[in-house]
């Protein structure tokens, strides 16, 4: 009976640990309402027309932007380690009757050194018919790492440019109005997905600006441009941690159990002393 109860005392601990990290994902991985309604609020209404002027947009929040055919749109979004970002992206396009043709638009997504990061999954390019009133785009992005080889193209922490243009279309349709809908989601990797090492600081251009004058008596804080809400993760922790702990919990419980099995029950009482 004492090596079942032990067994069971360590089954509970082992539970209790695992319990809390299940909890904490899916807590996470759910955005309150009041959250959606804020980020709905401030959703922008316009789009840069480069790099250097993108229109900056955070996970989760709307953005629409009214344009000309022909015209490049772009945002800016922040994405952290461990995230697996996905851009969608909807135009409405102008009346059939105003068309000539079949149109190709194209949406491509950039990293913090502008390089094209691929999409995983999706359809990042797609030809709409002369009578389509509008096109979907989607493109789902690899996992942001924290650190990578000089020499890899792994996505890495910071600012995330989106691209939206169109690619073909009959010259006689340049410049007729549509409208953009734009939105970025992430889900959370999860330890699975951890690495070691970390960036000395994220890919944001300008994050080193100087500061904006403080009205009042206190001391300027530095600008931080395009930061998620919660700030920049660390780039060393991760669930992984939590796992690791209580796997090596089970693993002595399980030495222990594996023990009091062996160890018998001592010297017979029948056998005398010295022998």
């Amino acid at each position: 009976m004492g090596i079942v109860r032990k067994l069971t005392v360590g089954l509970l601990a082992g539970a209790s640990l695992l319990g809390p990290v299940g909890v904490a994902a899916a807590d996470s991985s759910s955005p309150s309402p009041g959250a959606s309604a804020d980020a709905s609020a401030a959703a922008p209404t316009e789009a840069g027309t480069s790099f250097r002027t993108a229109t900056a947009i955070k996970l989760d929040q709307p953005a629409t932007a009214g344009a000309s055919t022909g015209d490049y749109l772009y945002w800016s979004v922040p994405v952290d380690t461990g995230q697996r970002a996905t851009v969608k992206a909807k135009v409405t396009l102008p009346e059939a009757a105003a068309r000539h043709g079949a149109a190709t638009w194209q949406l491509d997504v950039y990293d913090g050194l502008r390089r094209h990061q691929a999409c995983k999954y999706g359809t990042p390019a797609k030809a709409a018919a002369k009578d389509a009133r509008t096109v979907e785009l989607t493109c789902s992005l690899r996992t942001v790492r924290a650190w990578a080889e000089p020499w890899a193209n792994d996505p890495l922490p910071g600012s995330y440019y989106i691209r939206l243009t169109v690619t073909d279309l009959p010259q006689d349709d340049l410049g007729l109005p549509v409208r953009a809908e734009i939105s970025v989601g992430a889900t959370d990797a999860g330890g699975s997905q951890a690495v070691d090492g970390m960036l000395a600081a994220p890919l944001v251009p300008g994050a080193t600006a100087a500061p904006r004058p403080q009205p009042s008596a206190t001391a300027a804080q530095p600008v931080a441009l395009d930061e998620p809400d919660g700030g920049w993760s660390s780039g060393w922790w991760s669930d992984r941690w939590i796992w690791t702990a209580a796997g090596g919990l089970l693993a002595a419980l399980g030495g222990i159990a594996g023990y009091c099995l062996t160890r018998g029950s001592g010297r017979p009482s029948r056998v005398p002393p010295g022998y």
